[in-house]
Formats: structure tokens, C-alpha cells, sequence
């Protein structure tokens, strides 16, 4: 299978997802929107990951490329591709479907507790995952569910945490399960600055290091890419 990636920054890539692609045998290809690159043919791709970045969905006139990319990723719903947006890139999704983004009523970074919904439980591609899970957060904004969309998960800090669309071939995660202890520090690096006193946001100290916690993820975003890759399957 043939997976392509929009960077919205440099220190924000598909971190253990790449590892996955790698151990299925599937190619991996990016389009660096910060550097303006052209974005790719329909035909040229399976599957469209977008990811994560502190800008804002709507901050298009600092990011003007967020106007085409928005366009790029409607296409490739409405094509049947597979589409799976993380934090900026499920609420891009969630905004080309037709529905809100908007600021949380606070923000949720580090590691917290998902829960799904009794329809995340039932959800084919969904249900790869445990009932109740930790997962590394960093976000600032919601999305609202689009119509047509399934609300998959919770938090105590976020309501949506996740939907899926198009019979699971389209998912919108506002947390990471594909994060590394390094993209981690880079992420500490690079927005510390928001590492602020907040009831859910943690210490630097409490982000990272957290190996058991990573190694569960990693098999968590495993499961759910073996889920979701079956959904694309007639």
C-alpha cells in the first residue's frame, strides 16, 4: 500500500506510523506544506495521513497553504481514499466535512485517558483499541463531529476525541498513539512555551521517558492502522 503524509512542520512527522509502514512492506511518501511543495496526484497514493502542527485551522493567513491542503483532503475523501487526520490534522478533516474547530474549554497536553463511546466500542476500526486507553495529548482546539460522522471517544479535558467516517475509511484522532519519546522532545523543544500550570497539562518531566507508556501505544496505533487498512479492503 502506498501511504503519503502532509508535515506541517518540521518537528512533527508520522514518528512510529513510519515504523509500521516500514514492518508491512508499504511506501512512504510526504508533502513538506511549510515548504510550499506541490501536493501529489489522487492516483499516486492509497492512503492520506495528515498530521499535527501548533498552527490553527484557520489561521489561513499565516499559513495560506491551508487552502489547498483543506481542498487536497476533501478530494482524497471523496475519492474513497483512506484518510486518517492526528490532532490539527483530525480537526482539518472534521472542518472539510463541515463541522466546527474551535478552542477547548482548556487545553490537554500530556498523558491522558480516552474512553469510547458505546459506538467507538462497536466501530470495526474503532474496536481495535481497549475500552479505556492512555494516550499522549498536545492540543489546544476541539472539533465538532461532521454530520454523517461517528463520535468515537472522550476524555475528562476534550468530548470529541475521535470519529470516523465513510464506514471507517476516514478517522480523525485528536490524540497521538504514534508518538516516539523523540518526537515527544521535539514537540517540548519546540511549544514548551505552553507548558503552562494547568489542571491537564503535565511537567516536561512527566512527557517524556515514559517507556512502558510508549511501547503501548506503539502496539495500540499497530492495531489500529491493521483495523483501518482492512477497511479500505471491498
Amino acid at each position: 500500500m502506498r501511504l503519503h503524509y502532509l508535515q506541517h512542520v518540521p518537528f512533527e512527522n508520522i514518528a512510529n506510523i513510519q515504523v509500521w509502514a516500514k514492518n508491512k512492506g508499504h511506501t512512504v511518501t510526504k508533502t513538506v506544506l511549510y515548504y510550499d511543495e506541490a501536493l501529489p496526484d489522487l492516483k499516486s497514493f492509497d492512503w492520506l495521513i495528515v498530521m499535527g502542527g501548533p498552527m490553527n485551522i484557520y489561521e489561513e493567513k499565516d499559513y495560506p497553504w491551508l487552502v489547498r491542503e483543506k481542498k487536497f483532503i476533501k478530494e482524497a475523501i471523496d475519492a474513497g481514499k483512506l484518510v486518517l487526520g492526528v490532532c490539527l490534522g483530525a480537526q482539518m478533516i472534521a472542518d472539510v466535512l463541515g463541522a466546527k474547530v474551535t478552542p477547548n474549554k482548556e487545553k490537554e497536553i500530556g498523558w491522558y485517558e480516552v474512553v469510547k463511546t458505546p459506538e467507538g466500542k462497536a466501530s470495526p476500526v474503532f474496536g481495535a483499541l481497549p475500552d479505556r486507553f492512555i494516550a499522549f495529548h498536545w492540543h489546544g482546539d476541539t472539533f465538532g463531529i461532521p454530520a454523517g460522522a461517528t463520535r468515537l471517544a472522550y476524555s475528562e479535558a476534550c468530548e470529541n476525541q475521535a470519529f470516523e467516517y465513510n464506514g471507517g475509511k476516514v478517522l480523525g484522532l485528536q490524540f497521538h498513539l504514534e508518538s516516539s519519546d523523540d518526537s515527544i522532545n521535539r514537540l517540548a523543544k519546540n511549544c514548551g512555551d505552553e507548558l503552562v500550570d494547568g489542571k491537564h497539562i503535565q511537567k516536561k518531566a512527566e512527557l517524556i521517558g515514559q517507556d512502558e507508556k510508549l511501547r503501548t501505544i506503539y502496539c495500540h496505533m499497530c492495531a489500529l492502522l491493521d483495523a483501518m487498512e482492512k477497511a479500505k479492503k471491498p
